[in-house]
């Protein structure tokens, strides 16, 4: 069973996610917070195991937030969740640590997957961004 923290600062985005994730069989819990400074209080807290981060936030950016997580707790496997599909964007989340990016517009299957995959230790990128130029 998974454990999860949704850091959104779109209350609708972040209960939206929260509801759909408590319903599949995967996920044994879920918190939300609105920002990344709660964020990172929240994960040493509440210790997920996985972290839906997204990138565009006050005070600090999930990029940030994600840095500063991970250094306390490198155990914990983030995910950047974001409508930005460039490729400087997605690079930057790779680089603070995320294990994986998946845009807004991914179905819940898709969602479910890259939860998954993180958690055998893997990386995802979504099916958007599959053919998405690197260099």
């Amino acid at each position: 069973m998974i454990s999860v923290l949704i850091v959104d600062d779109h209350t609708l985005v972040r209960e939206t996610w929260s509801f759909i994730l408590k319903t599949s069989p995967y996920i044994s819990h879920v918190e939300e917070c609105a920002d990344g400074i709660s964020a990172i209080v929240k994960a040493s807290e509440y210790k997920p195991d996985v972290i839906l981060m997204d990138i565009n936030m006050e005070p600090i950016s999930g990029i940030e937030a994600s840095k500063r997580i991970l250094e306390q707790h490198p155990g914990i496997r983030i995910i950047g969740l974001s409508t930005h599909t460039d490729a400087a964007t997605i690079k930057r989340m790779i680089a603070a640590g995320a294990a994986g990016y998946v845009t807004k517009t991914s179905p819940v299957s898709e969602m479910i997957h890259a939860i998954q995959q993180v958690m055998e230790g893997g990386n995802y990128v979504c099916e958007e961004l599959k053919d998405i130029r690197w260099n």
